[in-house]
């Protein structure tokens, strides 16, 4: 959530923004001439149809369905008036829009939040045959923002008895008010926690998290709070999220917390630290020292994970963009789209991590091709015209030595990734992309990030291209570096520098989700 507001934005009428934009509402692949095949749209990433987005909201799994909320201004390609986008997917790549979920009303803008099942009706909204889906969601009053009052965000919650189609607000809303005058307290992460039979509340406020817990979702004790003194501290932390999770290498279950924070990331802007601890249902507690981030490109912010699943995994969204330039990205009809749905691991190799890497239905039921590949003077080359929308993968022995990536078009416009073993640090460089002058701070600084590793003979690595967007998982992402890049031609080239055996050279085209033709 955008924490400086410009005065523009705030001086808008709540209900001037409030009607839905039709071809928001209907399906893509209705209109598929006419959308999503705009300079720099991505094909099998989700983005809005049109206007503006940021955070993924709401993420939550029921009967089948994958629900993806997400903050949305139907009235522009920049920030304003918030509203909660909809989109559904029954495998986690094929989206179908939604018609918007929630609108601003009297109380403010509808921030970021999170929503669950209530499965045993304890909110009383629903029944046991039929439990409610609940949203959670701070409330923005942009004339106490304006007036620069301290105590202009608060909670509020909403219901759905139809799967979360529709909406009904809670008319004792804020159910969580700003009594302590945080000037920004906000992005609430619900849960149920089993062991002390309580809904859990995670918020931010400044640069700390807050605890509570609830029998009903409507009244809400205070606990504890978390991070004044730990962590990074650059910025206003945002988009909390608690879970556990068990390691891979033990067996043991470790709690994570997400914490966003904007600015004050290692790279510049935006970015996600983590933390694994303990949670004991009333406070976390951490013995963690260093700083640990989720994906060290520039390009993965506000990310949260799936409630309900149907099993014990934990399944991550976030949006693809950067505070520092994202209302500025040469896209005219749209603004920014979503990261791949990513599932995380816990790992225990020299320290706890988290590795996150995408789904597999993505490319499951996809042909893997191998490329005709030229090595010349220790460079592994090939040229292919579906390289722009497609996985790239391959594999290095360990320990890895210096290598180089190179990405390019014709008009060589290129985008690399190496790694530096005596630094054991790769990189990420867009600086000679494509346009990068629309914003001063978009092509500098060089991406860099610390490598950490598994365990393994041999390190692979995939290579996720849309069209203006690259995401790098490394060692089953263990590391992961996301980046958008707004190239004047598709990328076609691909070079491998490296005096290492490569093995397992692979490329999976990856259709269009929007585009029935592509198919």
């Amino acid at each position: 959530m955008l924490k400086t507001l410009s005065i523009s934005c705030l001086v808008l009428l709540i209900f001037s923004s409030c009607k839905t934009d039709p071809a928001q509402n209907s399906n893509p692949k209705d209109t598929a001439d006419m959308l999503y095949s705009e300079n720099f749209r991505p094909q099998y990433h989700f983005s809005p149809k049109s206007h503006w987005m940021n955070d993924p909201n709401g993420l939550v799994y029921h009967k089948g369905t994958y629900h993806l909320y997400y903050q949305f201004y139907p009235d522009s390609t920049v920030w304003g008036p918030m509203h909660w986008g909809h989109a559904t997917s029954e495998n986690l790549k094929d989206w179908k829009h939604q018609p918007i979920a929630l609108e601003p009303d009297t109380l403010g803008y509808i921030f970021s939040g999170s929503a669950v099942i209530d499965h045993q009706n304890t909110s009383g909204f629903g029944t046991e045959e039929n439990p409610p889906l609940v949203a959670m969601f701070t409330y923005h009053e942009p004339n106490g923002a304006q007036a620069k009052t301290n105590d202009y965000q608060y909670q509020g919650i909403a219901y759905s008895l139809d799967n979360g189609k529709t909406f009904t607000k809670y008319e004792g809303n804020p159910v969580v008010p700003n009594t302590e005058g945080f000037i920004d307290f906000r992005d609430p992460k619900v849960f149920w926690h089993e062991d002390s039979q309580k809904w859990i509340l995670i918020l931010v406020a400044g640069d700390r998290a807050l605890f509570y817990n609830s029998d009903n979702l409507r009244d809400w004790n205070y606990l504890s709070e978390f991070g004044k003194d730990t962590g990074a501290h650059g910025g206003v932390w945002e988009c909390p999220d608690l879970f556990p999770l068990k390691v891979v290498e033990t067996g043991e279950t470790k709690w994570v917390l997400l914490i966003s924070i904007n600015p004050g990331a290692p790279n510049s802007g935006s970015g996600t630290q983590y933390f694994v601890g303990e949670f004991d249902g009333e406070q976390f507690t951490t013995s963690q020292t260093e700083e640990l981030w989720i994906d060290l490109g520039r390009d993965n912010y506000a990310g949260i994970t799936y409630n309900n699943l149907p099993e014990e995994e934990r399944i991550f969204i976030g949006w693809m963009s950067n505070w520092e330039y994202g209302q500025e990205v040469p896209t005219e009809k749209w603004r920014s789209a979503m990261t791949l749905p990513r599932k995380l691991n816990l790992h225990n190799n020299n320290g706890y991590f988290l590795s996150n890497f995408p789904v597999a239905a993505l490319t499951d039921q996809l042909e893997k091709q191998k490329p005709e590949t030229l090595k010349e003077d220790g460079i592994f080359h090939f040229t292919n015209p579906k390289l722009n929308q497609a996985e790239i993968s391959f594999s290095l022995p360990s320990p890895l030595t210096d290598f180089e990536i190179m990405l390019s078009n014709d008009d060589g416009e290129r985008l690399s990734i190496s790694y530096n073993a005596e630094q054991n640090e790769y990189s990420l460089d867009r600086s000679l992309s494509g346009l990068t002058d629309f914003a001063d701070s978009f092509a500098k600084p060089v991406m860099k990030a610390p490598a950490r590793f598994t365990s393994g003979d041999s390190v692979p690595f995939s290579i996720y291209m849309d069209t203006s967007s690259i995401e790098f998982f490394a060692d089953g992402g263990a590391n992961a570096m996301t980046a958008v890049f707004f190239p004047q031609k598709p990328y076609t080239h691909f070079e491998l520098k490296t005096d290492a055996a490569v093995s397992d050279l692979s490329l999976t085209p990856i259709p269009s989700i929007w585009n029935t033709e592509s198919h």
